[in-house]
């Protein structure tokens, strides 16, 4: 097959991109990138946050159940457990509701079990979680989260 001139014509149109082009793309995408990078990073913290203080009120909710039916909340010895299986140790609630109060107690977004002391320190009951680090006390996102926050 012979090539003519109008077929070399159709074969440089439909060639692709120039480098210029591509420069130019890859160059407004880094730009946009530098953009919107920064501000999407510290969200997961401020998400992590969030999740662990709904966490907490749902916590307390079953908790308040748990009194309403019982007229006291559970020990510390027993724990977050007493919302989810009958408490064995004293004192034995009389009126537990069957099902329990809530499904399950989840770990807190950092993987680490949610803390309860009753009495508490802070309220007549305290359910917390000690942040990212999982120590007491700490500052930004290895704050201690709790039942006494807004």
């Amino acid at each position: 097959m012979k090539l003519t001139y109008k077929h070399y014509q159709t074969l440089l149109k439909a060639k692709g991109f120039t480098l210029v082009e591509i420069m130019v793309v890859v160059v407004i995408m880094g730009i946009l990138a530098a953009l919107v990078v920064p501000k999407m990073m510290g969200r997961t913290d401020d998400a992590r946050i969030l999740a662990a203080k709904q966490d907490i009120a749902t916590i307390m909710q079953g908790l308040k159940l748990y009194r309403l039916d019982n007229q006291r909340y559970p020990t510390t010895g027993q724990g977050l457990q007493a919302l989810i299986t009958i408490p064995t140790s004293s004192p034995i609630p009389t009126n537990w509701k069957a099902g329990g109060y809530l499904d399950r107690i989840s770990k807190d977004p950092w993987g680490n079990f949610y803390q309860y002391q009753s009495p508490g320190s802070r309220g007549e009951i305290d359910v917390f979680s000690f942040g990212a680090d999982g120590q007491a006390g700490g500052s930004g996102i290895d704050a201690d989260i709790g039942s006494w926050m807004d």
